[in-house]
């Protein structure tokens, strides 16, 4: 089952369960943390309770995203409680890819002695699949924001005009909502573009924690229940009415150093991570990259992320903003 938050004609948010043509609206709820938490009190998983609740008709679905009406599956009505992070190096391949950014800068190493970037991603092949229940590899881990960084599904991506790159980055995301008792619950699987300024990320890679500190999206729809072993879906960037560049790119345990069970415990192992009621997006990284490929994203493109599994495609564009503090703006009271 796959589910999408909405605006109705009269502004009114709805979720809704994914048809064929039409979504069908689920009854006595607004969004879908708001079903979540009522499943997790009433002890039984989202299907049930949307069983429970019931459904009726509702709109078309391809003029709610024609519309730009489709919201991120998940938020929180206060952005300040929705925690946006996310693994790097995760990801079969992923390591040749962040090591091709960055050799040049770590060319000084000595002879034959690994990269910081070669050696966390061995120790995640070493170690990042434990038995169920046990501890792994620690993972890379970053923090992108909070959710006033989420862009809904449709709408372009706002940069800074310090930005130097625009460089998307299709993900597996994981949706997660905590419960009254500080219970970590994940709700659901989306379609994600974690976006990142790759050219300050090469300078070096201690410009992690930079890098990521931009927009984001993810959806439009979350997938609930089972996540297929394998992934494939494909990465595209359009230029007008041209395909700039376009690539497959895997996901899935299948194709993963990690296992999703041990990415989750590092990341909930914090407890300022379970705090009630707060809403989590965790990007689970990628091994594809335009940049990569010596692409350079231009405000006007749109990225376009598709995986058939996750349902529709996930499109965002790119508009650039001048910062709101400038040099030398902070006052002192």
């Amino acid at each position: 089952m796959r589910l999408i938050q909405f605006e109705n004609e009269q502004g009114q948010r709805q979720v809704g369960v994914v048809g064929e043509a039409r979504v069908s609206v689920v009854k006595g709820v607004a969004t879908t943390r708001e079903l979540a938490l009522q499943a997790i009190r009433n002890g039984h998983g989202l299907i049930a309770e949307i069983e429970r609740l019931g459904v009726e008709p509702g709109p078309v679905y391809a003029e709610l995203i024609e519309q730009r009406r489709v919201l991120a599956p998940l938020d929180h009505a206060d952005p300040a409680h929705c925690l946006v992070s996310g693994t790097g190096l995760t990801h079969l391949g992923s390591a040749s890819t962040r090591d091709k950014m960055h050799q040049q800068v770590e060319a000084q190493q000595a002879e034959g002695k690994l990269t910081d970037t070669m050696q966390m991603f061995q120790w995640g092949m070493a170690g990042g699949r434990p038995a169920s229940g046990s501890e792994g590899a620690q993972p890379e881990w970053f923090y992108k924001g909070d959710g006033s960084i989420v862009v809904r599904p449709g709408e372009d991506f706002p940069v800074p005009d310090f930005a130097e790159d625009f460089g998307e980055e299709p993900e597996l995301t994981g949706l997660y909502v905590i419960g009254d008792d500080g219970q970590p619950y994940r709700i659901g699987f989306a379609l994600g573009n974690e976006f990142s300024d790759h050219v300050v990320e090469r300078k070096n890679y201690l410009y992690l924690a930079h890098s990521k500190l931009r927009f984001c999206s993810f959806g439009p729809e979350m997938l609930i229940g089972e996540l297929p072993r394998h992934l494939s879906g494909i990465s595209r960037i359009r230029r007008g009415d041209q395909v700039l560049w376009e690539k497959e790119f895997l996901s899935g345990e299948d194709n993963m150093c990690h296992s999703l069970e041990n990415l989750e415990y590092h990341h909930f192992k914090y407890r300022q991570f379970l705090r009630p009621g707060d809403v989590h997006v965790h990007f689970f990284g990628t091994a594809t990259l335009s940049f990569a490929d010596g692409i350079k994203a231009q405000p006007g493109d749109t990225f376009e992320v598709s995986l058939d599994a996750l349902g529709e495609p996930l499109r965002n564009g790119i508009s650039v903003h001048a910062p709101e503090v400038k040099v030398g703006g902070v006052r002192q009271l």
